[in-house]
């Protein structure tokens, strides 16, 4: 291969008229090679293969289970599997390389925007995330609250959307934002507002008092106005949810307040992370106690004389299994009642902390149901042996004899004598 410098040579020595041969000669190249370039030949170098070639497979089956998933979910899954590369090269490759799906339902109909200025610590940005499919088998919702300013968001697994759901999960996110904004920020939501109005619901006016805030209802049909909870929810949907290694409601709650800490803090804001810009706004403290409101949930009692509530499991009485009943409790309160289908109080018990997976019995449940199913069993009789060997009896002997016999009687026979004598008198 020639270098720069011997080409610059083959060009001057052609000017004067040297020969093909007498270059050849005095560069000591070969003649094709010294004609091959004063012809005009560049080198051709092959582009080099892409660096994320030898995940392609990967990717290209992602985005065919979603084809919008985000970068970011694939550089982490990715880097988990030896890409070594930043992020910034697996976003110009896919683009590259074409391999994200168009999606013409996306492209469709886009608007015009603007972002909203908010001051540090003025807003939170309420709104439920509906899940219709978990992996548990049952529908979940999520509150998630969004800081306007910096963008911190956190999110509370909730098993319905009443009021008292409603204020349970505002204290548990509230207690993970560690402090308020000034003022909440929500749509129409039914728990807050009169249908068809703008007026707070009396309970939400005694809420918002309680932790000292102010509330602001988005305008009608302009959920664009709480635009930073509802990118929010679209991050946690496809960064985190679509994704999430989880079985049970307590596991989702977990991975969800790690996934917020670890990857949606970290999150660039110019030469700051959300972390940091939401750690410098002025938010208001929490009161002690949460706001004073009646949970109540129906249950009904499993084999084991248990109820299941916020992720923990609570005794009754044996009698009551498979039987109905409601299991409540006041936020800010340490007991739990579990009340019959008449209302009577069948069973109070310690408050568990919510996803903790704990069994709480209480010792004369206990009793009563250790005596009720001992009292099922019966000492006269030896265990059953499953592998010994059982023919049929006598009696079972005798009753297939005469089942075969009455079967064989009941026949029609058919006789061939009756048919020949029949036959005679025809002739």
């Amino acid at each position: 291969m020639l270098t720069q410098e011997d080409v610059v040579e083959i060009s001057a020595l052609k000017r004067p008229g040297w020969s093909v041969a007498a270059i050849a000669r005095h560069s000591g190249r070969d003649r094709k090679t010294v004609r091959r370039h004063l012809e005009g030949w560049q080198p051709t170098r092959g582009s080099a293969p892409s660096p994320i070639e030898p995940w392609r497979t990967y990717l290209e089956a992602r985005f065919s289970d979603d084809s919008h998933v985000f970068a970011t979910v694939l550089f982490d899954e990715l880097t988990g599997l030896g890409f070594d590369r930043s992020y910034p090269t697996l976003v110009r490759e896919i683009r590259k390389l074409a391999l994200r799906p168009q999606c013409s339902c996306c492209r469709a109909g886009t608007q015009t925007t603007i972002e909203i200025p908010h001051s540090p610590g003025a807003e939170l940005q309420l709104d439920w995330l509906e899940l219709s499919e978990t992996p548990w088998g049952r529908p979940a919702y999520v509150l998630v609250g969004a800081l306007s300013h910096s963008g911190r968001i956190r999110g509370v697994f909730s098993e319905a959307m009443s009021f008292a759901h409603l204020a349970a999960a505002i204290d548990q996110l509230l207690r993970r934002f560690g402090a308020t904004a000034h003022s909440w920020r929500t749509d129409r939501m039914a728990t807050f507002v009169y249908p068809g109005t703008d007026r707070l619901r009396t309970e939400a006016a005694e809420l918002a008092k309680h932790y000292g805030v102010s509330v602001a209802i988005c305008p009608a049909k302009r959920p664009q106005r709480k635009g930073v909870v509802e990118r929010g929810i679209d991050y946690l949907t496809r960064s985190w949810w679509t994704s999430a290694p989880v079985s049970t409601p307590a596991q989702a709650q977990a991975d969800l307040d790690r996934f917020a800490v670890s990857k949606g803090d970290r999150r660039r804001r110019g030469s700051e992370t959300v972390g940091s810009l939401a750690d410098a706004e002025p938010l208001l403290a929490l009161p002690a106690a949460a706001f004073p409101a009646i949970l109540e949930v129906s249950r009904t009692v499993d084999r084991q004389a248990m109820v299941v509530f916020e992720g923990n499991r609570y005794s009754t009485g044996p009698e009551l299994v498979g039987q109905r009943v409601t299991v409540r409790a006041r936020l800010g309160e340490l007991g739990v009642e579990i009340r019959s289908s008449s209302g009577a109080v069948v069973a109070s018990h310690r408050r568990a902390p919510s996803g903790a997976g704990q069994a709480i019995r209480a010792t004369g449940h206990a009793r009563t149901l250790e005596a009720e199913v001992l009292a099922q069993f019966s000492t006269g009789q030896a265990p059953r042996k499953r592998k010994a060997n059982r023919p049929p009896g006598p009696a079972a002997i005798a009753e297939a004899r005469r089942l075969r016999e009455g079967t064989a009687a009941d026949a029609v026979v058919v006789d061939l004598a009756a048919y020949a004598r029949a036959a005679e008198v025809a002739r």
